[in-house]
């Protein structure tokens, strides 16, 4: 059959995408989102941005909706109300495999009850870019094994990869989204229940990975030292949001934790941030 026969077109997708520069980051912007489990609204008309390229960090109390919102920007929860948007198209009207070559995912709590190796489970990045049924190519063999090398986990891979420890596993699934070749990376806690060499370690190869990155983090010096823009949540609403100096401060801090906040200046970087019970004064920050 020609290249040019016009009788056989396939029907439409429901959007037609816009077509960025290959592996370019993509904008996300999230505009008056309302999330809901049930009856239980948790996210109420939320709108925060994330420009290409940039590092956003959402933080927050226990229970304020961190996680919720992230899975409404991977497909994993539709919004009631508002618009996702990646680029120029609405999240939700485009097909899941379009999606998937824009969005990867490093979830909080991956499953491990699998015996896949470490290799397998990287190597799983490249579905949204293979046919059905389609074997795996000498370039995908290449893109996996370089992925591997750069997060430090090349011994690894022919291990199962229920084996590895936290901070290994988050390697392994940073590798996948790097062979994933997104233009966004969400990360739901990244560093939870890592000491702190690998928390170090995961949170420098997320900001090498050079994508639009947008997660959700606990310890708020993390947030400032990793992070070119925070958004504060309280009760499932935006508290505040912008650069790191003029989010992170105690006026903006104090009232969202419960706690006593202080800045302390540092040599050559960012400002500590020491926190305080209300209730115990405790020790007074260093000088």
């Amino acid at each position: 059959m020609p290249d040019d026969d016009l009788t056989s077109e396939p029907p439409p997708s429901p959007v037609t995408p816009s077509t960025p520069a290959a592996n370019a980051p993509l904008s996300l912007s999230l505009s008056d989102v309302t999330l809901a489990v049930g009856s239980l609204e948790i996210c109420t008309e939320v709108s925060m941005e994330a420009a290409a390229g940039q590092i956003v960090g959402i933080v927050g109390p226990n229970g304020s909706g961190k996680t919720t919102l992230l899975r409404s920007v991977y497909r994993m929860l539709r919004p009631r109300l508002g618009q996702v948007v990646v680029g120029e198209d609405d999240l939700w009207e485009l097909r899941p495999r379009e999606v998937a070559r824009r969005v990867a995912v490093v979830v909080q709590e991956p499953r491990t009850d699998f015996e896949f190796t470490v290799r397998e489970v990287v190597a799983m990045g490249r579905s949204p870019h293979q046919s059905a049924f389609a074997q795996e190519s000498a370039a995908d063999r290449e893109r996996v094994e370089r992925a591997l090398a750069h997060v430090g986990i090349a011994e690894l891979a022919p291990r199962a990869f229920s084996t590895l420890s936290g901070g290994e596993k988050q390697r392994a699934l940073i590798a996948r989204a790097l062979v994933q070749e997104a233009r966004i990376l969400i990360l739901d806690e990244p560093t939870n229940h890592l000491d702190i060499r690998y928390q170090l370690e995961v949170l420098e190869l997320v900001r090498g990975v050079g994508v639009t990155t947008v997660m959700s983090i606990h310890d708020v010096n993390l947030a400032a030292e990793y992070c070119d823009h925070v958004v504060v949540l309280q009760d499932g609403r935006v508290r505040a949001a912008g650069s790191v100096d003029a989010v992170l401060t105690p006026e903006v801090l104090e009232p969202v934790f419960g706690v006593s906040v202080e800045r302390v200046p540092r040599a050559g970087g960012r400002s500590l941030l020491w926190f305080r019970s209300n209730t115990d004064p405790g020790p007074e920050p260093p000088v």
